[in-house]
């Protein structure tokens, strides 16, 4: 069955009284309530993921969301569907915690690009750092056919980074019209606010995140390339990391590329830069490298591990989220941190 079609299989079961399990859940039957959400817990989860940028965060806000839902669902009439409805509370729960905590940021957004490799760079741990997501279970498809967004582009990096420059209300409203179908009459009942105000959030949202996402998505640029020759650049990437082989990383790289790595405020912009970086850091500056490959925001990943003495072993460093452009790499993100590696289900490890 496909994603629509079970989203709408689900709101015909939710809707109304009738529904067995919603009666048994008003009544304080968890289990029926674990049921009724379990089928929509992933993309509620991608939904506040896109929101906040941060999947524990987006692990918190759904924890929050659900328990919220499970203590007011007697306020649920349904007069809508039962996905509306938790979408409105998970919604609500993250506007709660953008009020709280603000936006998430890449390095690119903080400053310039240096011209050489910074040696040393510390941590920057009072900035509130976008995060990669890890995208298995998400759909091809749109959520709904008013849908603009397939879910997969509604992840990808250049996507959230842009949602992350628009204010809370905002990024609602363009999330809940664009990548799930909601209508602005929805979207305003839920936001509590009036479809005025919905549709000038709307445009606004959008003349914003046009200017800072490219035209041509990820998701196109894959299907174009074709599944043979991304695992040949993500292999290329990974044997040129091993090797130490400077030429064969700037043979995969654009003249343009970026190379950045959150919590670390230095970034790169252009192929002397990059390649500058790459030679005095990671291929002869750490050590030894092993790596898998994996997919985070709906784009090629690799996970990279790197040798530790002490442990006698190869431990988890960072996620390197890949931005392809044609046939070559235009832009690397490398989340540095062991934290990032369990939502991917990788090990901590690797002998």
């Amino acid at each position: 069955m496909s994603d629509v079609s079970s989203a709408r299989s689900v709101n015909t079961a939710a809707e109304g009284a009738e529904d067995p399990d919603l009666a048994l859940a008003r009544g304080g039957d968890g289990g029926a309530f674990t049921r009724l959400v379990e089928p929509l817990r992933r993309e509620l989860h991608a939904h506040c993921y896109r929101m906040l940028g941060s999947t524990h965060d987006a692990d918190d806000a759904l924890q929050d969301a659900l328990l919220r839902a499970w203590r007011g669902l007697a306020r649920f009439e349904g007069r809508g569907s039962l996905r509306s409805w938790l979408y409105t509370v998970a919604t609500r729960t993250c506007l709660d915690s953008v009020e709280a905590r603000g936006r998430r940021a890449l390095p690119v957004d903080l400053g310039p690009s240096s011209d050489r490799a910074v040696v040393g760079d510390a941590p920057l741990v009072d900035v509130a750092w976008l995060g990669p997501y890890a995208d298995a279970g998400l759909g091809d498809g749109p959520l709904a056919p008013d849908a603009r967004y397939e879910q997969r582009e509604a992840v990808e990096l250049a996507f959230v980074a842009a949602l992350h420059h628009l204010p809370g209300n905002q990024r609602a409203a363009l999330l809940l019209f664009e990548v799930l179908g909601f209508s602005a009459a929805e979207i305003a009942t839920m936001m509590d606010t009036s479809t005025t105000s919905v549709n000038s959030a709307l445009a606004r949202a959008r003349r914003i995140v046009a200017e800072k996402v490219p035209s041509r998505t990820q998701q196109r640029t894959l299907r174009e390339a074709g599944d043979t020759r991304v695992r040949e650049i993500v292999a290329g990437f990974c044997t040129a990391l091993e090797r130490g082989d400077a030429g064969a990383m700037v043979a995969l790289l654009t003249e343009d590329v970026t190379w950045s790595m959150p919590p670390l405020a230095s970034w790169y912009h252009g192929l002397e830069a990059v390649a500058d970086f790459a030679v005095r850091v990671p291929l002869t500056g750490c050590g030894s490298w092993r790596h898998l490959p994996t997919s985070a925001n709906g784009q090629p990943a690799v996970s990279c591990y790197l040798w530790n003495d002490d442990a006698g072993a190869y431990l988890a460093w960072s996620i390197n989220v890949l931005t392809l452009r044609g046939e070559r790499i235009a832009e690397i993100t490398s989340f540095l941190g062991p934290d990032h590696f369990t939502p991917f289900g990788l090990p901590a490890s690797l002998p």
